[in-house]
């Protein structure tokens, strides 16, 4: 059947959230409609307020209300230990295993030649002045294993090898895994079991 216009743009819409179907964006788009307007806004209200308030930290590029977040405007954690991440949601899924004291680094992707994302396109840059200016002793390769994932942390071990320690988490990580799918304990046996690069690399 044909639906109003102003709902078929709002199942579309739907439609663009990851693993949201058309069939759950029809149920979504009917459930809103059918929920007391408060609620239903409410929704609307909390995208709007995160879309305008939520911003990069200006040292790390996680999620923040402020210009620093609270990660790197944290005192007690260690400022000589830097763990290297793709995405913010990667930092939620690593402190929960409550095994990591040190600041964060968040790329914004992995390389990835085939489809065109180089060095200039991820955060590269930015980790290698860091590692250079905040007197960094070890950066902790935190990435998925997968082919970007491999190519990322083997560029990033020849950039930043001279510079400090560079390790990556080991046991515990499926090939092929994605970060925020894995459990905390595993998580936190992959920070305990973590490698040099290099050692990995020769392995291989």
């Amino acid at each position: 059947m044909d639906y109003p216009e102003a709902l078929e743009e709002l199942v579309e819409s739907l439609q663009q959230l990851p693993t949201i179907g058309p069939k759950s964006a029809q149920r979504l788009a009917f459930w809103l409609l059918e929920s007391p307007e408060p609620k239903a806004l409410r929704l609307s209200e909390a995208i709007r307020s995160a879309r305008r308030d939520i911003r990069p930290c200006c040292r790390c590029f996680n999620y923040s209300d402020r210009d620093v977040c609270a990660i790197c405007a944290d005192s007690n954690r260690r400022a000589d230990l830097l763990c290297v991440v793709v995405q913010p949601k990667d930092i939620v899924a690593l402190e929960r295993t409550r095994e990591y004291r040190g600041r964060y680094h968040v790329l914004g992707g992995l390389l990835s030649p085939l489809d065109g994302i180089g060095p200039g396109q991820v955060r590269i840059q930015e980790l290698v002045d860091r590692v250079r200016q905040e007197g960094i002793q070890e950066v902790i390769l935190a990435l998925d294993t997968t082919v970007g994932g491999e190519a990322t942390c083997l560029y990033l071990s020849r950039q930043l090898g001279e510079q400090t320690s560079v390790t990556r988490l080991a046991q515990g990580l499926p090939a092929g895994g994605n970060l925020d799918y894995t459990d905390e304990v595993t998580l936190g046996r992959a920070f305990r079991g973590r490698r040099r690069v290099e050692d990995l690399s020769q392995q291989g």
